[in-house]
Parts: C-alpha cells; sequence; structure tokens
C-alpha cells in the first residue's frame, strides 16, 4: 500500500535516511524539521500517516499528538530518545498509535509503517457491528456508542476493546493485547494495557470504580463482558 507520510525530524540526517527507506516503498514523503510545521502540514496535506520525532523545536511532539488529536484521526508513528515508561505511556494515552525508540533500525520503522497502515486499511472496509449487551463498536466507521451514547476513543483504546468485543466474554492476557495493539516490543510493559483500561473504564462504565462491562480477571487480564451483573 503506497501511503502519503509526513515526515517531523529535525535532524537533517536521520530524515534524509528514514524518507529514503520510504520513497523505496512508494510512499510519497514530506519532510519537516519542527513541530509547528508538523502541525500545519497535517492539517493542510491531510496525510495517511505521521512519523513523529518527540524532541521537536518550537512545538515538542507529545504537544503535536495533543493538538491533532483534537482535531485529526491520522495515524501517528511516534519516535523517542526518552526511554522512561511515563513518557511512552504518555505518547500512547494522548494517541499515538505506535512508537518506536533510539536508535532505531530504518528497516524495522518501515515494517512498523506497513503495520499501522495494513491495521488502518482492515479498519476502512465494511465489518459488522460488534455488539455486547448496549456496548456497540463498528470497525469500518471506527465509533464507539455506549447505551445510545457516542463514545470518543483513542486509536489504541479503539483497538483494544475492538479486540475484547471480537470475543466476548474470553479473557485476553495483557501479553495477548500488547500483541494486538504494538507487537511485542520489550519496552512495552503491562502497565500501557492497564492506563488503556483505566481510561476506557471512564468512559463506557456506569461505575468506573465498580466495573461491570470491562473486568478484571486477577492473575489472568481482561475481559469484556455483557453480562452487567459480573
Amino acid at each position: 500500500m503506497c501511503a502519503h507520510i509526513v515526515l517531523a525530524e529535525d535532524d537533517e540526517k536521520q530524515a534524509e535516511l528514514v524518507r529514503r527507506y520510504l520513497e523505496r516503498e512508494r510512499h510519497t514523503v514530506v519532510v519537516v524539521g519542527d513541530g509547528r510545521a508538523a502541525i500545519d502540514t497535517v492539517r493542510a496535506c491531510r496525510p495517511d500517516l505521521l512519523v513523529l520525532d518527540v524532541m521537536m523545536p518550537k512545538v515538542d511532539g507529545l504537544d503535536v499528538i495533543r493538538v491533532l488529536r483534537g482535531e485529526s484521526d491520522v495515524l501517528v508513528l511516534m519516535l523517542t530518545a526518552r526511554s522512561t515508561e511515563d513518557d511512552l505511556l504518555l505518547g500512547l494515552d494522548l494517541g499515538a498509535d505506535d512508537y518506536m525508540t533510539k536508535p532505531f533500525s530504518p528497516r524495522e520503522l518501515v515494517a512498523r509503517v506497513r503495520t499501522l497502515l495494513r491495521r488502518a486499511q482492515r479498519a476502512a472496509e465494511p465489518d459488522e457491528l460488534l455488539k455486547v449487551g448496549t456496548l456497540v463498536i463498528d470497525p469500518g466507521r471506527h465509533t464507539v456508542t455506549s447505551d445510545g451514547n457516542r463514545v470518543d476513543c483513542t486509536p489504541g483504546e479503539f483497538m483494544l476493546l475492538e479486540t475484547l468485543a471480537g470475543q466476548p466474554d474470553r479473557v485476553f492476557t495483557r501479553q495477548q493485547l500488547l500483541a494486538r495493539l504494538h507487537g511485542f516490543d520489550k519496552y512495552i510493559t503491562d502497565r500501557t494495557i492497564d492506563v488503556h483500561v483505566m481510561n476506557l473504564r471512564k468512559k463506557i462504565e456506569p461505575n468506573p470504580r465498580r466495573p461491570v462491562r470491562l473486568v478484571t480477571v486477577y492473575g489472568v487480564g481482561y475481559k469484556l463482558t455483557a453480562d452487567e451483573r459480573s
């Protein structure tokens, strides 16, 4: 799949290397060197994917995600030299679809891009509605309703909910859910899933402190259930 990609990277040598690898895959690549330009270019070009360095001049990459997620569902692959767990989880919580830590292999980046685009293409294809009790997930339109009310989800939250709704009452381990979201990566921790679950409960549970839909199975993982007496 050929795509229109915006690459936001202020290191010119790194940007040129990544651009060459992406263009070998027949993608169209626009390179920008600061966070403000990244926001403006995404708004103007409406790309399929934004490859975004976190450490950017003018506007920090995390702030770029924060701004764009309020107005766009563009795919975001975050590049970061920050290897601390809190920074990585913040990026995912803000709505990044995947991340890579520097230094990274350009070939792996191309593979990650390919995976993200493939997922987006599948999501755009017509699918049957997933219904679990009064919770309805529309994979094709990328929408969620709970008791008839629209629920706004980040891409990561939606993918997690879609996975659970695809097999109601099945218990998924954290590692299974991590693999579904991002593929196994040694920098991702179990807490990544816990953050998404916590945020989803605030959106779909009558009482997030006493969840009856998105249920913890202690020592195993999580399940989505239609039995709200669980």
